[in-house]
């Protein structure tokens, strides 16, 4: 297999002002073309540590690539290291950054961008300038011990626009028969779904990750092709009802594979949760096939006024009930004319708990057409944590309720017209 080193390089990361994120972008890109990653460390912004980490695995991995430390400030320390390690002198590239500059002829950054190309144009000589199509810093490669190296800059965006131009072609060629697959299993506790597939997961000849979060474990297998297919195969008969939809490793996805198969769109209203339903669903490109919107109804008065909710349910039962949870159901189906449509409604805390309904309570109700009749479930859940983790662990429910109530729908059920 082959094999990867990414480093991230930057104060500001260690210390937490900016969370690293572009050696996990990459790792997930390698991770789908067959590459093993060995390792991938955040270090400082200094000399030692990056020649220290250079001389400790050029000749070890096929591919070392780098992230940050090539700006114009006193700070980016990177393409100094680069040449200290390579025993050669910095020069300017003109001609690859002419064609940086280039890009901004008629922008009042051209003036900027210029008067960066001394320091953000030198490459190392005995190196090659690397073209940066989103920003203006150059990148730098180089190739020693049968190490490939990148270095990139490390504002995101840039180092995303260079990792694809520069390792596409190694991204592409997954020689041999090794792959990935992963199954995730819905409302099955870890040690329960580890154990049920005990054999599989002892497989030597396999290589396993179980990832659990809240209500769902995705089990995640490398291998030979046959061998993860067969192991997907027995997973999915072990969990008939709780494995997701194969190619689905997320409830949302699940959604929209369901809806697209059936015909069926979804609605949701919510109230403590506060559109993070909603956002959870178009954080998936392509979901607008099946989610047509969330009414965030947070108050009292936008549950009367948006979704029909009427105010003796709410002095009767309270906003936290069954009834208002139903009512809102049944309002969001009429609004967006959708054939199903789920309600959140519960108290997240830290405050308007009480004895009855105490902080961690939540209403969950779904509604759905079937011919000219609405049909309405619903069930309460206390739910553990502060504020946050109730919100998202109401978020998890409810999307599971969804996708299960989609796959016991038949094909193509009619929305109100």
């Amino acid at each position: 297999m082959r094999t990867a080193t990414l480093v991230a390089i930057g104060d500001e990361l260690l210390s937490g002002i900016r969370r690293e994120g572009n050696c996990t972008y990459l790792a997930r890109l390698l991770h789908d073309a067959g590459w093993k990653t060995l390792h991938m460390e955040v270090i400082p912004d200094e000399l030692p540590q990056i020649e220290e980490v250079l001389e400790r695995w050029i000749g070890k991995t096929d591919i070392l690539v780098l992230s940050g430390g090539l700006g114009p400030t006193h700070d980016d320390k990177t393409r100094f290291a680069l040449a200290e390690y390579l025993g050669c002198s910095l020069a300017v590239d003109n001609a690859l950054y002419d064609r940086v500059s280039a890009r901004y002829e008629g922008s009042p950054l051209r003036s900027t961008v210029e008067s960066s190309r001394s320091i953000q144009g030198l490459v190392p000589m005995a190196a090659e300038g690397v073209y940066n199509p989103a920003g203006s810093a150059l990148g730098i490669y180089f190739e020693k011990n049968g190490t490939r190296v990148w270095s990139f800059p490390g504002v995101p965006f840039e180092y995303k626009a260079m990792a694809i131009q520069e390792l596409t072609p190694l991204l592409s060629s997954n020689p041999g028969t090794w792959t990935w697959k992963s199954v995730s299993i819905a409302d099955v506790p870890e040690s329960a779904a580890a154990l049920e597939v005990r054999e599989v997961v002892a497989d030597s000849r396999l290589h396993i990750s179980i990832l659990p979060s809240f209500g769902l474990v995705e089990f995640v297998i490398r291998g030979e092709r046959e061998l993860v297919e067969s192991a997907v195969r027995e997973i999915h008969s072990k969990f008939p009802e709780n494995a997701l939809p194969d190619g689905c490793s997320t409830l949302p996805e699940a959604i929209l594979a369901v809806g697209r198969e059936k015909g069926l769109t979804l609605s949701c209203a919510e109230s403590c949760t506060g559109g993070a339903l909603g956002a959870s669903l178009t954080d998936l490109p392509g979901i607008s096939d099946v989610f047509m919107g969330s009414a965030v109804v947070y108050n009292n008065e936008a549950k009367i006024e948006l979704l029909g909710v009427e105010q003796s349910v709410l002095e009767a039962h309270g906003a936290v009930s069954k009834e208002c949870a139903e009512s809102m159901a049944k309002g969001a189906l009429q609004l967006y004319g959708t054939s199903l449509s789920i309600a959140v409604t519960g108290i997240a805390g830290p405050g308007g708990g009480s004895a009855e309904k105490p902080v961690g309570t939540v209403w969950f109700a779904i509604a759905s057409q079937v011919g000219n009749k609405t049909e309405c479930t619903s069930f309460m859940r206390r739910l553990s944590g502060e504020r946050s983790p109730v919100r998202e662990r109401a978020v998890r429910v409810a999307l599971s309720s969804v996708w299960r109530k989609m796959e016991e729908m038949s094909s193509h059920t009619p929305g109100f017209p």
